[in-house]
């Protein structure tokens, strides 16, 4: 066992043979197949205590604890890639932090300092690298959350909290691969309104948007599409990803998504695609976009490609839209060339195969 200041290492006494890993990383999916160890740091007397790296198990909660009856839960998501020279790098780790306490401050939780978010991430991946994968689209998902865990049955914020930290070996998001999906635009449910909870990452936010989700099965479809509270006439994102159109305007290839609004979830992906885009030569912008501009855009031949992009799916073509009262087909079904490009260019600077001109890639070991 190991001790520092912050954290305390205390590796598993049961770690896998070879055999038995392998026989792990074979097919992980997502979300899945999970590492050997996990990071947890308490939160109590107005400070950060010292946490601990152990092995991977459950957690005891007394049935009085308050996130289970108020929802005080965020959580974030960032990944771990191999390099060709066998080193591992993490893929903007520090946005992923400085977004987790923006949602920790809008639930009313405390922050957690990013130099301490980034530590717990390094330490996990350095005791755990052999989880993670070397093929090209595959990564290490981190996950870290945090919740309140005082025992008590008051509607007040939680004097005390617990950040967890733990890691799944990742394939590709959708059981198809990358091949473009099917969505359905919900007009019954709403993800987010103007002054709630939308632009963080809280457990309620996805437990809201389980039914739309549901309905978007019953309808043939993979991913639901939310439009705005208000009027249920702007676009504002797919599932728990941001959506990207792809048109032709004046000679110029366009790459646009929703701008932010309070409403949305600023991606990291997202805000990295935008780049990417200009990289590329494209003009990126963030606008409006109606449903009725949609349909108009894809009959005239203006837009070209749609996608979905976040850190669990990268960037995913959509191939179908289904509503209620109409269909239409992007790109007769097919991935789009600009999609397949920034996707690329994406993968390529987080496997270390392209140069990483904007700082984007973390070394760990």
């Amino acid at each position: 066992m190991t001790t520092s200041p912050t954290l305390c290492i205390s590796p598993s006494a049961n770690r896998l043979t070879q055999d038995q890993l392998a026989q792990r990383l074979l097919n992980p999916g997502f979300g899945r197949v999970f590492t050997e160890h996990m990071v947890v740091i308490p939160y109590q007397d107005d400070a950060w205590q010292q946490g601990e790296l152990k092995a991977y198990g459950p957690l005891s909660l007394d049935p009085s604890t308050s996130a289970l009856h108020y929802g005080q839960a965020i959580f974030e998501g960032f990944k771990a890639f191999g390099q060709d020279d066998g080193s591992i790098k993490t893929f903007r780790p520090q946005a992923n932090a400085e977004r987790f306490n923006r949602s920790a401050r809008r639930l009313a939780m405390p922050d957690l300092p990013v130099e301490r978010f980034i530590e717990a991430a390094d330490e996990l991946i350095r005791m755990d690298r052999a989880w993670v994968p070397r093929n090209s689209g595959e990564s290490l998902y981190l996950r870290p959350l945090m919740f309140a865990t005082d025992a008590f049955l008051g509607v007040r914020p939680s004097l005390s909290y617990l950040f967890v930290l733990f890691a799944s070996p990742a394939g590709a998001y959708f059981a198809n691969g990358v091949h473009p999906v099917t969505v359905w635009i919900s007009e019954d449910y709403v993800r987010a309104a103007s002054g709630g909870t939308g632009e963080a990452k809280c457990a309620g936010n996805y437990a809201a948007s389980l039914v739309a989700q549901a309905q978007a099965k019953e309808m043939g479809c993979e991913q639901v599409v939310w439009l705005d509270a208000a009027k249920r006439e702007y676009i504002e994102e797919m599932g728990g990803m941001n959506l990207f159109f792809v048109s032709r305007e004046n000679g110029k290839t366009i790459v646009a998504t929703p701008e932010l609004s309070g409403t949305l979830l600023p991606g990291i992906t997202r805000l990295s695609v935008l780049q990417l885009a200009k990289d590329l030569g494209f003009e990126a912008v963030e606008r409006k976009l109606s449903v009725t501009q949609w349909r108009e855009e894809i009959a005239d031949g203006r837009m070209t490609e749609v996608f979905a992009c976040g850190t669990a799916a990268v960037i995913t073509p959509v191939g179908h839209v289904k509503a209620k009262g109409f269909e239409m087909q992007i790109n007769n079904g097919q991935n789009g060339e600009v999609t397949m490009a920034l996707r690329d260019a994406l993968l390529n600077i987080q496997h270390g195969k392209a140069p990483d001109r904007h700082g984007w890639m973390h070394s760990v070991c």
